[in-house]
């Protein structure tokens, strides 16, 4: 197969983060609006092109207060910064079907280099005969770094909010019609 554009499939993907809370336990949270522009041969990933596009304030913890504070400028600051981006600088193959997606990442107006461990899940015919990739990965990063720098101490000693934020994510693509 040659290099093709692939469009994501968002009712069967998803973009998924963690982060340590009181110390004692971790939140979990989605994002519920994304989108990106892949150009990629699935038997060659190393070459493949990727500008992954987050709308930041469609956040979602489930909970309302605490999701309508991280659209503030406490955090995210989406009213001057609706999106998070991140678009790839190199790949390479880590092991069968594994890569390492190193991109440039920008939140909150900050752009920094971040590495994914991404698989390759596989590709295949829907019964509609859609031609389907699947990819799954994970990585982390530091919230100080993009300047989501916001805390509050805690009276037992640490902090609300830890810093190193798990990212984890499952796209499904559909290759774009020519």
């Amino acid at each position: 197969m040659t290099k093709v554009k692939w469009a994501i499939d968002p009712a069967h993907s998803s973009v998924d983060f963690s982060v340590r809370h009181m110390m004692i336990a971790n939140v979990k949270g989605t994002f519920q609006s994304f989108n990106a522009e892949v150009v990629a041969d699935p038997a060659d990933l190393t070459t493949a092109e990727i500008a992954f596009t987050v709308d930041a304030a469609s956040i979602d913890t489930r909970n309302a207060d605490r999701d309508n504070h991280l659209r503030s400028g406490d955090f995210f600051d989406v009213e001057n910064n609706p999106k998070i981006t991140f678009t790839t600088t190199s790949i390479s193959k880590t092991d069968e079907g594994e890569y390492d997606v190193t991109g440039d990442l920008t939140i909150r107006g900050v752009t920094r280099p971040e590495t994914f461990a991404v698989v390759y899940e596989g590709t295949g015919k829907d019964p509609w005969g859609n031609q389907k990739v699947g990819f799954s990965g994970t990585g982390a990063i530091n919230r100080a770094d993009y300047g989501l720098t916001w805390n509050s101490a805690l009276e037992t000693g640490g902090v609300l909010v830890g810093d190193k934020i798990k990212i984890s994510f499952e796209i499904q693509a559909t290759q774009a019609a020519e």
